[in-house]
C-alpha cells in the first residue's frame, strides 16, 4: 500500500504541473496576440490615410458593421469613435438586411469588419451600401476577399495565427482587429483637434467629465449657507456660528462682505494651546489674515489641488472684487465626486 505523504506529494506534484501548464499557455496567448498587434504598424500606410480621409469628410455618421465576434469590436469601435470626436454607432449586418439598412444615408460611411472578408450578411448589403454612394472602409484578413475587392478602402488586419491551441476561436484576429480600429480612432481624434474637454462632454457622468465640466460655482454653499462673522465679533459668538453652518470654519469679512480672513477649526485648537479666552478675545485677533481663495468660475478639480496643495479643507469663494460669493471645503468636492 502506497502511504499517505506519498499520495500527498504525487497530487502535489501533478497540481504544481497542472498550474505551470496554465500559466504557460496564458503567456503564450498574451504573445501570439502581442506579435499580432505589432504586425499592424508596418501595414499602417497610404490606406489608412485614405481610410482616415474619408472617415473626416463624412458628414453624417459612421456606420460600423460586423458579424459575431467581429460585431462584439465593431460595437466597442463605433463606442469609440463616438466618444472622441466621430459620430457613430453599430448596425447588425443581419438586422440590415431586414430593415435597418434604413439607418445608412448618402451622407454616411462605413467601415465592415470580417476576418475572412467573406461573410455572408456583410457581402449581401455591401451592393446597396455601394448604391448609396458611400465610402465603404473594410478591415479583414484577407486581402483578395470579396469584401476587400469591393471596399473603397481596405485595411489588413490578417494574422500569422489564432491564440487559441486549436486555431479556431477568434483571438489574435478580434485583438489585431480592436487595434486597428483604436487607431483609426485616435487618428481621427488628432486630426479633428479634439481635446480633453471635449472627451469630457461626452462623459459627463464619469470622473473624468466631472473634473472637466464642473465648476466651484456648481457644488459651492451660498448665500445663508456660508459662515460669516465681522472682525470685531467675540471668539465665542463666531464658535456658534461655525456650529449653526457645519462647515468646520467662518469667513471674517467686514461691512462691505470683503474677506478679511477665515477661522478654523485649526485656528480653534492653536487657539485654545495658547488658553486663549473664547468669551474676552475677538476673531480677528486669532483669524488667519489674507486666507486663500478662489473664483466662482474655477474648475472645482483646481480647488481641490490648491486644498491639498497648501493642506487645508476649505475655501472662501470671491468675486472679482473680493467680496465673499460662497464657500467651498472638501465635502462638498467628494459629493460632487471630483475627488
Amino acid at each position: 500500500m502506497t502511504p499517505l505523504s506519498t499520495l500527498v506529494e504525487q497530487l502535489g506534484a501533478q497540481e504544481a504541473a497542472a498550474d505551470e501548464r496554465l500559466q504557460g499557455l496564458g503567456r503564450a496567448v498574451l504573445q501570439v496576440e502581442a506579435d499580432a498587434v505589432a504586425a499592424l504598424a508596418g501595414r499602417i500606410d497610404a490606406a489608412f490615410s485614405r481610410a482616415c480621409h474619408h472617415l473626416l469628410a463624412c458628414r453624417g455618421r459612421v456606420i460600423v458593421t460586423g458579424m459575431g465576434k467581429s460585431g462584439h469590436i465593431g460595437s466597442k469601435v463605433a463606442a469609440t469613435l463616438a466618444s472622441t470626436g466621430t459620430p457613430a454607432f453599430f448596425v447588425h449586418p443581419g438586422e440590415a438586411s431586414h430593415g435597418d439598412l434604413g439607418m445608412i444615408t448618402a451622407d454616411d460611411a462605413v467601415v465592415a469588419l470580417s476576418n475572412s472578408g467573406e461573410t455572408d450578411e456583410i457581402n449581401a448589403i455591401v451592393p446597396l451600401i455601394r448604391r448609396l454612394g458611400v465610402p465603404l472602409v473594410a478591415l479583414t484578413g484577407n486581402p483578395g476577399s470579396t469584401l476587400a475587392r469591393e471596399a473603397s478602402v481596405h485595411l489588413d488586419i490578417g494574422v500569422e495565427q489564432e491564440a487559441c491551441p486549436l486555431g479556431l476561436a477568434p483571438t489574435a484576429s478580434t485583438t489585431a482587429a480592436l487595434a486597428m480600429g483604436d487607431a483609426l480612432a485616435v487618428a481621427l481624434l488628432d486630426a479633428r483637434g479634439f481635446t480633453a474637454e471635449d472627451f469630457a462632454r461626452s462623459h459627463p457622468g464619469g470622473r473624468l467629465g466631472r473634473r472637466l465640466l464642473l465648476h466651484i460655482e456648481d457644488v459651492m454653499q451660498t448665500g445663508e449657507r456660508v459662515p460669516r462673522v465681522g472682525p470685531q465679533t467675540p471668539l465665542r459668538d463666531a464658535l456658534l456660528e461655525i456650529s449653526r453652518k457645519g462647515l468646520g470654519m467662518t469667513a471674517v469679512v467686514d461691512e462691505q462682505e470683503q474677506v478679511l480672513g477665515i477661522f478654523t477649526d485649526g485656528d480653534l485648537r492653536r487657539a485654545l494651546d495658547r488658553g486663549t479666552d473664547i468669551h474676552a478675545t475677538r476673531i480677528e485677533a486669532v483669524m488667519t489674515a489674507a486666507p486663500q481663495t478662489a473664483a466662482a468660475q474655477l474648475l472645482a478639480a483646481e480647488a481641490a489641488e490648491r486644498m491639498e496643495r497648501f493642506r487645508i479643507n476649505a475655501l472662501l469663494v470671491v468675486d472679482d472684487a473680493g467680496r465673499l460669493v460662497g464657500a467651498l471645503n472638501m465635502h462638498d468636492l467628494l459629493r460632487a465626486g471630483v475627488v
